[in-house]
C-alpha cells in the first residue's frame, strides 16, 4: 500500500518519502501527516480481519493498536515496533456521571488503562517504531507528565536514549517519577512548555535527535486507533458526540484523522461530532473557535491551569484540529478549575477516576449539554485521557480542603471525601459509624 507525507496545507504540492525525517513542510512550515492509498481495503472483509486477530497470541495482535496496522501501513517491516500491549482501553457506563451531565447515558473511553496510564502510548509506540526504522539511537520531548513518561517507557523497551525536557516546577510528581524510573535523561528547564518546545525543535535539529511531540507525524497514527478501537467496542456504532480535552490538539487531529479513514475505508458512514473542551486558564483553540474569524490562532503567552496535561498556550495541532472540530460540525468549550475538579470527583464516584486533564471531558458535556449544544438523549462518548494516580497530590488537596487555582484562589471541595481521625477506641469508632449508616 502507497505511503507518503503530505503538507496539511491544502494550497501546497509538497509530498515527502514516508521516511523523511521532517515533522513541517520545508516549503510552507505546515505541519505534515501520513496519507495512505486505501483503495485495495474493503471494509467488511477488515473488520473480520480484526476480529479474527482477537484470538491471536501474537505481540502485534495482542495491542490494541497493531491489531489496527492495515490502516497505518507506514513501516516497512514490523520488527521495529516495541509494543508493551498498549491500547486494550476500556469503554465505561458511568450512570451518576450522565446525570452529572444531565445526559441519558455517557460512556468514557479510559485511556489510563494503557502501559504508562495515559493516551500517550497508543502514539508512542508508533512513533518508537518510526524512529527504529530510521535508524535513530536518541528520542526527545517536551513534556507536561504523560509524553514524558510515555516516551521514557517506550524508549528503554526499544532500547534508545531517551532525553526528555520539561518546565521547571510544573509537572505532576507521578509522572515525573515515571520518566526518571524508566531511565529517561531529564533536563527541567525554568520556561514554560511552549518555551522549551521551542527551543528543542532546533537543539533536534542540530543534535540528530528524533522529536517524539505530537508535531511528529507518526504520533498521530498510533492515536488515531484510539477512536478506531472505540467503535470497534461499539459494533461500529457511531455516537453523536465525542467529547475530549485539548491542550497540544495532538489527540483531537488524531481522533478525526482516525474517523475519517474510518469513513473513507466504509467502515462506518458518518462522523461523530468532536466537542473539544480546555482548561480556561489555557484556552486560545476555544478562543479561536468562538471568534469565527477563520485567522490564525492567539497563542496564550502564560497558560496557566491545574489540569497540568493541558496547560499549553501555544498548541502546534490547532489548525489540524480545527478542520477535524469543522468537518464533523463539532464544538470548542472552555471550563473552570472549579467546573474541572468537581467533574473529576463526579467521574472518581462513578468508580473510575482520572487525571484532572480528563475532567474537562465531563464538565464539557454537562456545560453543553445546559446550553442546548448536546442534547440529554444524545449518545455520548467522553475520552479520559490518563489515570487517577498520575496527580495524586490534586486528588488530596481537592478531598482536604487544600486545593487552589494557579492564581492563589482557593476551590470549593464541593463534593470533598475528608480523611477522618479517630482515637484507638472501638466504641467510639462502632458509635461514629453508626452516624454514618
Amino acid at each position: 500500500m502507497s505511503a507518503e507525507l503530505v503538507c496539511f496545507n491544502p494550497g501546497c504540492p509538497e509530498r515527502f518519502p514516508i521516511d523523511a525525517v521532517l515533522y513541517e513542510c520545508p516549503r510552507c512550515g505546515r505541519l505534515l501527516e501520513a496519507r495512505y492509498d486505501f483503495a485495495p481495503l474493503k471494509p467488511a472483509a477488515l473488520t473480520a480481519m480484526w476480529d479474527g486477530r482477537l484470538l491471536s497470541r501474537e505481540p502485534l495482535d495482542v495491542s490494541g493498536v497493531w491489531r489496527f496496522r492495515d490502516l497505518l501501513p507506514f513501516l516497512g517491516d514490523t520488527k521495529h515496533i516495541v509494543t508493551l500491549q498498549e491500547g486494550n482501553t476500556p469503554l465505561l457506563d458511568a450512570p451518576g456521571a450522565a446525570a452529572y451531565a444531565r445526559l441519558d447515558h455517557i460512556q468514557f473511553k479510559h485511556q489510563g488503562y494503557n502501559p504508562s496510564a495515559s493516551f500517550k502510548d497508543n502514539g508512542m509506540t508508533a512513533g518508537i517504531a518510526q524512529a527504529r526504522a530510521l535508524g535513530m539511537k536518541r528520542v526527545a520531548c517536551v513534556s507536561t507528565g504523560n509524553t514524558s513518561a510515555s516516551m521514557a517507557a517506550y524508549a528503554a523497551a526499544g532500547g534508545l536514549q531517551a532525553v526528555i525536557f520539561l518546565p521547571y516546577g510544573k509537572i505532576a510528581y507521578g509522572k515525573l517519577a515515571q520518566a526518571l524510573e524508566y531511565g529517561a535523561l531529564t533536563i527541567q528547564v525554568e520556561a514554560n512548555f511552549d518555551q522549551i518546545l521551542a527551543l528543542v525543535r532546533r537543539l533536534a535539529e542540530e543534535l540528530g535527535i528524533y522529536l517524539l511531540n505530537s508535531i511528529n507525524p507518526f504520533r498521530i497514527e498510533g492515536q488515531k486507533t484510539i477512536a478506531i478501537e472505540m467503535l470497534d467496542q461499539r459494533g461500529w456504532q457511531v455516537p453523536d458526540w465525542l467529547v475530549l480535552p485539548g491542550g497540544n490538539l495532538g489527540n483531537v487531529s488524531a481522533l478525526g484523522k482516525g474517523l475519517r479513514e474510518l469513513k473513507e475505508v466504509g467502515v462506518i458512514d458518518r462522523l461523530p461530532k468532536l466537542a473539544v473542551v480546555q482548561a480556561a486558564g489555557a484556552a486560545p483553540f476555544f478562543h479561536l473557535f468562538q471568534s469565527g474569524t477563520g485567522g490564525a490562532i492567539q497563542n496564550v503567552e502564560n497558560p496557566e491551569t491545574l489540569a497540568t496535561a493541558i496547560r499549553i498556550g501555544a498548541p502546534v495541532s490547532w489548525e489540524k484540529a480545527l478542520r477535524e472540530v469543522q468537518s464533523s460540525g463539532g464544538v470548542v468549550e472552555s471550563v473552570t478549575e472549579q467546573e474541572i475538579a468537581d467533574a473529576k470527583a463526579i467521574i472518581g464516584r462513578s468508580g473510575i477516576g482520572c487525571e484532572p486533564a480528563s475532567a474537562a471531558s465531563l464538565a464539557g458535556a454537562r456545560k453543553l449539554c445546559s446550553r442546548g449544544v448536546i442534547a440529554e438523549d444524545a449518545d455520548v462518548v467522553g475520552v479520559l485521557t490518563g489515570h487517577l494516580l498520575k496527580d495524586p497530590d490534586y486528588v488530596y488537596r481537592y478531598h482536604t480542603g487544600r486545593i487552589e487555582t494557579p492564581g492563589g484562589d482557593r476551590l470549593t471541595s464541593t463534593l470533598g471525601n475528608q480523611p477522618v481521625v479517630m482515637p484507638n477506641d472501638p466504641g467510639k469508632i462502632a458509635e461514629f459509624l453508626l452516624t454514618r449508616a
